[in-house]
């Protein structure tokens, strides 16, 4: 596995892996704030075809925005971000999709689950996005068009766009 801004402290591997998360990282691109951000930690391994990339994330959620999950990247302008975000005091399953410009979706939820677990299943020109509290029933956030072919990056990613940082770790990240 390979770093994209790789974060000051970290340890383990693509079985368990922690890191702290600096503060003002992020992934976004002009939508709603004008602001192009590329700087998040990103843990990954390239992947060419369909697949589906899973893994298990906890995270020490503190400040508005903070986030953590999986990651499916072709390029800065293309790419897809989905996870816990971290918005008025509660974790949100959080999925960001990035054409150009960012969109993004919640699911908010009532309270802040010890855990969340993953799936991106990439097929063809799509990738679909699916979350767990349990890791064995999940549920479809959502399908997005994502360009097809190509090799891609496909990992671990987390982001601290405020004041503070925060730990976070991830657990079984595998791509079949």
């Amino acid at each position: 596995m390979k770093w994209m801004n790789e974060p000051a402290q970290w340890a383990g591997d693509n079985q368990q892996l922690t890191m702290t998360v600096d503060a003002d990282t992020d992934f976004w691109r002009v939508t709603h704030y004008g602001f192009i951000r590329d700087n998040g930690p990103f843990y990954y391994v390239e992947q060419e075809g369909d697949f589906v990339a899973s893994v298990k994330v906890k995270g020490q959620y503190r400040e508005l925005f903070h986030q953590a999950g999986l990651m499916v990247r072709l390029d800065d302008k293309n790419w897809i971000k989905t996870g816990i975000e971290y918005v008025d005091g509660v974790q949100n399953v959080s999925a960001v999709v990035t054409r150009e410009v960012s969109d993004w979706s919640v699911v908010p939820r009532n309270d802040s689950p010890e855990a969340i677990w993953l799936k991106l299943l990439r097929k063809g020109d799509y990738v679909e996005i699916s979350y767990s509290f349990e890791g064995e029933r999940y549920e479809m956030l959502r399908l997005a068009y994502f360009p097809p072919g190509g090799i891609v990056r496909v990992g671990l990613v987390a982001a601290a766009p405020g004041k503070e940082s925060f730990s976070v770790l991830f657990e079984d990240f595998r791509v079949i």
